[in-house]
């Protein structure tokens, strides 16, 4: 057997890394494209390795030689490389194709080992790798019968998005026997580039033939393990994550994204948080049959959105802003404080964050599970001169819950005090209660009272980008509509609030469903052994690891092991060197997955 690879291809995506070097010498995690994948064909003890170039070929030629490969290798020259595609290119090594078995390859591609393995091993002589469509993935697709059998090559532009459920894309990596060369493969590659040329792609040849009565290639689907095809600069980035040297180092890269986590394989988040229950089916087509609209027209101004908002919090349009998130109108609240900055630590970041070290004091609760109450928080504040308090609740990362009637005892102390309040209710509708103080007789008595909202975070929606702030400080909510850009929200944002009143009932079912999922998913976890669960009134919990095992450990460990993710809490709490993380609670079928990774983990 041999291994055949095409790596004629310019690479005008990858901007100036491809200036003056060949698309698969472009290096993931200061290892080249080439260098990882010659190494990976070194080791199956292959006939020889063929290798089509054309663009800076000698340039790759003369690195390929430095190298420390057993195998031979043989080139050939694509010298049209600008003008035709890679048919073409592996039309000009068909005669290899002919001599023996190949194992056909794309230069671009960074995988596991094992993919290698895995088609070598297979008793079938001609397979095609595949694996299941997932968002991230661009280029053919196939559609496989139950005996994998390819019943039909999908090719950019006859991708139908409905049919996305039916459809494997093509890894691009490829297992020909010489028989189906022979018989099969190179005579269609004759026939099509004489007659449809050389501007064409190789999978094309293959779409032909399956539709013959017995093709003989079939489809090898993948189970998990890992490939990326890298043609522009964020693959790059998302290759060198998921192919770091280490698991520390890959989660370190993974977590520094903050988010855009579907672009990795069949990664379970269990660290950032919404609403799985969320928005409804119906509520998902209503903004499909929309899509153009949206898309191509322009939004409201912030005078509308904020009179959606009113509308569907019930407040006026004077009391209520709109933001891109809840982090938008964050930066801008805490940009208009002045004086001492009371918090509570841990919490969320984003609002320390903002805000200096100087004039910030914090109240820790000293206690495992960093609760605290209303009186609490009123007798550590007495006398600590504060000008502002800023109360998320329920508290992230823990999950403390000061209930309603608590809370505005202590807004109305903060009142009397003439403390300006903040409050974070991101997470309030999870709450047994779901008692809000967005509520125009709460902020029309309470007028040092602020109250923040994700709307990201309990509806589900975090694409979306939604967040509220509403106070009976016009002034102030005048200032900050100022502050923020006129069209800070785009369309889709502002037909979800145009809408969202008519699932409210959809939405109480939902919030149902995560408590009832929520307390099924505490009580597993806490027969797991050195794990301490800590109550929750949010979509997440807080956990305590025993046993010896830090809580980064425990991290990498369902990373590497099981493509889980979790927060890891070692930066955020510090409490007589014990260990946290946060998991947030999915559907069922997820938290099952997690706990059956967790026990393997945690004996």
């Amino acid at each position: 057997m041999q291994g055949l690879i095409l790596a004629a291809g310019m690479g005008k995506r990858l901007k100036e890394l491809t200036h003056n070097n060949t698309k698969c010498m472009v290096k993931v995690n200061g290892i080249t494209l080439i260098d990882r994948m010659l190494h990976q064909l070194d080791r199956l003890h292959l006939s020889r390795i063929v290798l089509v170039v054309g663009y800076e070929g000698q340039k790759l030629i003369d690195y390929i030689e430095k190298l420390d490969i057993k195998t031979p290798i043989c080139y050939v020259e694509n010298d049209v490389y600008d003008k035709t595609n890679n048919i073409y290119s592996l039309f000009l090594a068909k005669e290899y194709l002919l001599k023996e078995d190949t194992i056909l390859l794309e230069s671009d591609l960074i995988f596991e080992d094992s993919i290698l393995e895995i088609l070598i091993n297979d008793p079938g002589k001609t397979l095609a790798l595949v694996d299941k469509y997932e968002s991230w993935m661009d280029g053919t697709c196939i559609q496989i019968g139950s005996d994998d059998s390819i019943e039909a090559f999908i090719p950019g532009k006859k991708f139908v998005f409905e049919d996305i459920p039916k459809y494997y894309k093509t890894v691009n990596i490829y297992k020909f026997s010489q028989h189906f060369s022979e018989t099969h493969y190179v005579p269609f590659l004759d026939a099509y580039v004489k007659a449809l040329g050389n501007n064409e792609y190789y999978e094309q040849v293959l779409r032909v033939i399956t539709m013959l009565d017995n093709p003989e290639i079939k489809a090898k689907k993948l189970d998990g393990q890992l490939w990326y095809e890298i043609d522009d600069l964020q693959d790059l980035d998302i290759a060198a994550s998921m192919f770091a040297p280490d698991v520390d180092k890959r989660l370190d890269s993974i977590q520094g994204r903050y988010g855009g986590y579907w672009r990795y394989p069949r990664l379970l988040d269990f660290c950032y948080l919404v609403n799985p229950y969320f928005p409804p089916e119906k509520l998902m087509n209503e903004m499909k049959a929309s899509f153009e609209t949206l898309l191509t027209q322009y939004p409201s101004g912030m005078k509308i959105n904020s009179l959606l908002a009113a509308k569907n919090f019930d407040v006026r349009q004077n009391h209520i802003l709109v933001g891109n998130g809840a982090a938008e109108l964050i930066k801008c609240l805490m940009g208009h404080i002045d004086g001492k900055i009371g918090f509570v630590r841990p919490t969320f970041e984003e609002y320390p964050n903002r805000f200096g070290e100087a004039s910030s004091v914090y109240f820790m609760p000293e206690n495992r599970d960093m609760s605290y109450t209303a009186d609490d928080l009123c007798t550590f504040f007495a006398d600590k001169e504060i000008n502002t308090l800023i109360v998320i609740n329920p508290d992230n990362p823990s999950g403390n819950y000061i209930p309603y009637d608590e809370l505005l005892r202590l807004i109305g102390w903060c009142f009397e005090k003439k403390i300006k309040i903040i409050v974070d209710e991101s997470f309030v509708d999870f709450s047994d209660e779901h008692k809000t103080l967005i509520d125009e007789q709460v902020i029309g008595k309470f007028t040092n009272l602020i109250v923040v909202k994700s709307i990201s975070k309990s509806y589900g929606i975090p694409g979306i980008r939604l967040g509220v702030l509403a106070s009976a400080d016009e002034d102030m909510i005048a200032t900050m509509k100022k502050d923020v850009s006129i069209w800070n929200i785009n369309s889709f944002g502002e037909f979800y609030m145009q809408i969202a009143e008519k699932y409210t009932n959809d939405y109480m079912n939902a919030l149902n469903c995560i408590r009832e999922t929520r307390m099924k998913f505490i009580d597993a976890l806490g027969t797991i052994k050195n794990i301490r669960v800590i109550p929750s009134q949010a979509n997440y919990v807080m956990a305590e690891i025993c046993g010896g095992m830090t809580a980064r450990n425990l991290t990498k460990k369902l990373l590497a092991d099981y493509n889980i993710l979790i927060k890891d809490l070692s930066d955020k709490v510090k409490f007589e060197g014990r260990e946290y993380v946060r998991i947030a609670v999915r559907n069922e079928e997820d938290n099952q997955r997690f706990v059956s990774a967790l026990k393997e983990v945690c004996v």
